[in-house]
């Protein structure tokens, strides 16, 4: 075991400490903070995947919008940097939860995320966003015998439900697709997910926006939140910004709307990158048709492949900080890389003597239901969007519209869901909040080794909707 713990700190040796994604010679430039007073028709808050969607729709929906973007540090370097690039149909953080959630509703909410994908994929042509965007699905791999009962399950309630577009593999199938010996099965979506760059996104929907009018400051935060006039003001470190309606698109950092912030609360998720594969790798662990896969595990992996052949690789521990600060010392955690570069070898041992080129983590903003919620405040002046939970690649968008139909006092299709309507629960004030987490991951670490079997807290959660099945 020892060795084996040298082998994979060895193959980390020569990781840099920095997102893959954003160590890329194409990062533009940052744009100057603001200095001065601004107006606006629109403000938006927030420079990752929320606020640029937001600010992009507005221009479209309406040309002489007048719209100004502030972003705390520079366009896409917190989440929407950081993640693993799997662009999701889904609103609802899987057909399950969603099916759990809004039974009533799930039609319309699997037609309006497939919309929400196409219009994505129509918006990365529209705008040239070179993001090395692939429609390649997904897969759901199960690891362990009783991960292959749920997904039948889970494939008998998608066609109970009338969705046909998920097709069960059984092992040989599956090993055919991509090769482990750790894989039993899998259940495989074809359409729902697109494959991306996440970083190159954000910057191509910053140039969009640009492109189209708006005005982006960079390395400007948002300090405070206050009626002015008929409108509202934020204070940023050197100035305001007066506007008629303002959209927060803040994530797991904390809203300028005090009320929101017990409804998240920030996780950290880790990856590494391995070095490109060479040809005689890629073959001996097939993976021809550039998947997105994940494990059926309760602490779980995600893992793709890079547009240069490198396997990303990441998930399983998801920590929590007592009294949910976000930090950059959080950011990195040695202990983490040194137990998914184990894990990687066990799932790809043919892969032996691959070295990991970048380790990196951050934080998730994430919610009870593990969906997003919606609102507005200020009289219908402030609008925003939270809670996607590691899901957001996609359902930003979607949360995008959501928030300009709110602040234009549309009633819409998106806005008549339940979804949209309702909130999650918020989580309790800590010491009882990180103690709740902690059980948690215990019993799903713990149901994860039992085959599977929820204990008394977990089965309680259930009951609750608390939604904690990840």
């Amino acid at each position: 075991m020892a060795r084996a713990a040298m082998n994979f700190a060895a193959s980390l040796a020569d990781a840099q400490p920095v997102a893959f994604w954003l160590d890329d010679p194409g990062k533009p430039a940052a744009l100057p903070a603001l200095t001065t007073d601004e107006r606006c028709d629109l403000l938006v808050v927030g420079g990752g995947y929320s606020g640029l969607w937001t600010a992009l729709l507005a221009k479209e929906r309406d040309p002489a919008r007048d719209v100004v973007l502030i972003e705390g540090r520079e366009t896409g370097w917190a989440a929407s940097g950081r993640n693993g690039g799997f662009c999701a149909a889904s609103l609802t953080h899987g057909l399950g939860n969603g099916i759990a959630r809004w039974p009533d509703e799930i039609d319309r909410l699997e037609r309006l995320g497939a919309e929400n994908l196409d219009a994505i994929e129509e918006a990365v042509e529209t705008y040239a966003i070179d993001c090395d965007f692939e429609r390649t699905g997904s897969i759901d791999v199960a690891t362990e015998p009783h991960q292959l009962a749920e997904l039948d399950e889970m494939h008998e309630q998608a066609r109970r439900f009338g969705f046909d577009g998920l097709e069960l593999l059984d092992r040989d199938a599956l090993r055919a697709e991509v090769d482990s010996p750790t894989f039993l099965g899998g259940l495989q979506d074809r359409r729902g997910t697109a494959m991306l760059h996440p970083a190159r996104l954000a910057w191509g929907l910053k140039r969009a926006c640009l492109d189209l009018g708006v005005r982006i400051y960079e390395n400007t935060r948002g300090l405070e939140l206050a009626p002015a006039g008929s409108g509202m003001a934020v204070r940023t470190p050197w100035g305001r910004v007066f506007a008629r309606r303002v959209a927060l698109g803040t994530n797991v950092f904390p809203s300028l709307v005090r009320r929101v912030r017990p409804y998240t609360v920030p996780v950290y998720d880790y990856a590494l990158t391995t070095e490109p594969l060479s040809p005689a790798q890629l073959a001996a662990i097939g993976w021809r048709g550039r998947q997105g896969l994940g494990d059926a595990a309760n602490q779980f992996h995600y893992f793709r492949l890079t547009a240069d052949h490198r396997i990303l690789w990441g998930g399983y521990d998801a920590v929590y900080p007592f009294g949910g600060r976000v930090s950059a010392e959080m950011d990195h955690r040695p202990e983490t890389y040194l137990k998914l570069a184990g894990h990687f070898f066990r799932c790809f041992p043919q892969l032996e003597g691959l070295r990991f080129s970048h380790a990196w983590g951050g934080a998730i903003d994430t919610c009870s239901r593990f969906s997003a919620f919606f609102g507005t405040a200020h009289g219908g002046r402030v609008s925003y969007a939270a809670g996607y939970t590691g899901l957001g690649v996609g359902a930003t968008r979607f949360g995008a519209e959501v928030m300009l139909d709110l602040l234009a006092g549309r009633s819409t299709e998106r806005t008549s869901l339940e979804m949209v309507r309702t909130k999650p629960l918020p989580f309790p004030p800590e010491p009882v909040a990180w103690a709740g987490i902690e059980l948690t991951k215990w019993s799903l670490a713990r149901a994860d080794a039992r085959g599977g079997r929820r204990n008394a807290w977990l089965r309680t959660m259930d009951r609750l909707g608390l939604g904690f099945d990840s």
